[in-house]
């Protein structure tokens, strides 16, 4: 049985064929760059490739575990997953930085390292459905000192400990959006919701106007081809990929933005790179696969029977799909430059096995959903149609008004 009682069914495998898709896109691009990659790092040619299979392997693997891990083991790992984000936040800032790039996002030990900020995406989703299910069963939801003060507190931890000290302004907006929509999904107010929109345009504001790096990238934003030679320069690359990839793609064996010209590119700029490979027809059908992706989400969610599973779910969305709206939108010159892999695709170990664990918790709550929501009431007049919390959840029933007697 599952967390409010609903039997255990198949789970959706549409979920795991969508992400083996995409982990099996990231793997052919990357492979078709390896050359151009090797080359331009004076590497051998099967570094890149070699790296993303042990990657790939080991996010398939965690998923299988994930996936068997009951979703109450989870609710019990909340505090131990919130834990150990709050201690490597801590031990990245005395770890040795890069000499190129002198952020304390990773913890480097040898051959190893370990991107903190994903860790914190994960345990940022943990906690919230823990604490917003609390908050709900406590009727305390519209309470400022109860629920809205600790949202608060909590988005001023992540502009002190992500945005700020490991400067990573791009993980901290995807961390912004996982909070507001998690918050919005529960019911919490506009009103509360608009405060908590003012403190993130504010902390924003400050990020960027105290930062040269940051100023220079929404200039580049502005004005991408003021200055191609330098601040400009990955924008000004990134575009010359997407648009020398034109309708059909330059084939796997053809292009040369990897060979040393486009920064990234095997996972922040990688969007480009397909673009340039594939051209608009493929790109397209990327983020068409993409939308599949989201719509399963969305199904869960609306099938999914108890608030701490159904949340999870709905920031397992707002991550990916936040993500993916970023590095697209950069890519294409709709948004700012930011260092965001895209989800799935991307070579990126730590961004890759955190995800996958993501998608095993949805693929295991996927295994107990039904057509019943079982907190509010649902008359046989409203069924298929009704608001919850406020918001609106479609193509849903009651299935103790429907369901045939076992016999």
């Amino acid at each position: 049985m599952g967390p409010t009682g609903a039997r255990r069914h198949k789970p959706d495998y549409w979920l795991f064929v969508l992400m083996c898709l995409l982990l099996a896109v990231g793997l052919v691009v990357i492979y078709s760059i390896s050359p151009g990659l090797a080359a331009s790092q004076h590497i051998s040619q099967s570094y890149f490739i070699s790296k993303q299979l042990l990657d790939v392997g080991l996010g398939l693997a965690i998923f299988a575990v994930a996936a068997f891990t009951p979703v109450r083991q989870w609710l019990r790992l909340t505090n131990i997953v919130v834990l150990a984000a709050v201690f490597f936040s801590v031990l990245v800032l005395f770890t040795p930085v890069d000499e190129f790039y002198r952020a304390h996002r990773w913890i480097r030990l040898g051959g190893f390292s370990f991107q903190v900020a994903e860790l914190i995406k994960l345990a940022l989703i943990l906690w919230l459905a823990k604490f917003l299910t609390d908050r709900w069963r406590a009727g305390q939801l519209s309470d400022t000192k109860q629920t809205l003060r600790p949202l608060l507190v909590l988005l001023v931890l992540i502009a002190i400990m992500v945005m700020k000290l490991q400067s990573d302004l791009g993980s901290a907006g995807v961390m912004v959006a996982i909070l507001a929509i998690m918050a919005f999904s529960m019911g919490i107010g506009l009103k509360r919701l608009a405060l908590i929109v003012g403190v993130i345009a504010l902390v924003l504001s400050l990020a960027v106007a105290t930062s040269s790096y940051r100023r220079d990238r929404l200039a580049s934003y502005l004005n991408p081809g003021k200055d191609c030679k330098d601040s400009s320069y990955q924008v000004c690359q990134a575009l010359i990929s997407v648009g020398s990839g034109g309708l059909f793609g330059q084939g796997l064996g053809y292009g040369v933005q990897a060979y040393g010209y486009l920064p990234e590119s095997s996972n922040d700029s990688i969007f480009a790179i397909i673009a340039e490979k594939f051209g608009f027809v493929g790109t397209a059908a990327i983020v068409v696969i993409y939308g599949v992706f989201f719509t399963r989400l969305k199904k869960i969610i609306e099938r999914t029977s108890d608030h701490f599973s159904r949340l999870l779910v709905v920031g397992v969305l707002a991550w990916i799909s936040t993500q993916m709206i970023i590095n697209v939108g950069a890519m294409i010159g709709l948004l700012p430059l930011k260092g965001i892999t895209l989800p799935l695709i991307s070579q990126g170990g730590t961004s890759l096995l955190f995800l996958t664990a993501a998608l095993g918790i949805v693929f295991q709550i996927s295994r107990y959903t039904n057509y019943s929501v079982t907190e509010p009431n649902i008359s046989s007049e409203t069924a298929g149609n009704y608001r919850f919390n406020g918001r609106r959840v479609r193509r849903a029933h009651n299935s103790a008004l429907t369901a045939r007697p076992r016999t």
